[in-house]
């Protein structure tokens, strides 16, 4: 679940009283809140429609889409790794020699993984 809107503030008031839509705006940015009351999760390229022009998105969650993915992954969690099974996964970025078939960087070599994902086509 994400909410990065706040009990007590006015636009929260305005959703929890039925509004569907609520824009959250500030001198450097907004945030436009649809409420979907039941109605079917949108699919990735729903909402992907929705945004403005721009060269990368980045995407967490949606992980049974087939989009191209860099899987993160920390040894000490509870869940197995995607890649196992996954195709759509391209390189995984670990806290640990992950063996997957494809690239791997550590978690903390952000310039790897910047110039692997700008590399990709």
């Amino acid at each position: 679940k994400v909410d990065i809107d706040q009990p007590g503030t006015d636009s929260y008031r305005h959703r929890s009283a039925g509004a569907q839509e609520v824009i959250l705006a500030g001198g450097q940015r907004f945030a436009i809140m649809h409420e979907l009351r039941g109605a079917t999760e949108p699919t990735l390229d729903e909402l992907l429609a929705r945004l403005g022009p721009c060269d990368w998105v980045v995407v967490e969650g949606f992980k049974t889409h087939s989009h191209r993915k860099i899987e993160v992954h920390r040894q000490d969690g509870s869940r197995m790794p995607l890649y196992l099974d996954d195709s759509s996964i391209v390189a995984v970025a670990a806290d640990y020699a992950a063996e997957f078939s494809g690239p791997v960087f550590d978690l903390n070599d952000v310039s790897g993984i910047a110039d692997f994902v700008l590399g990709c086509e």
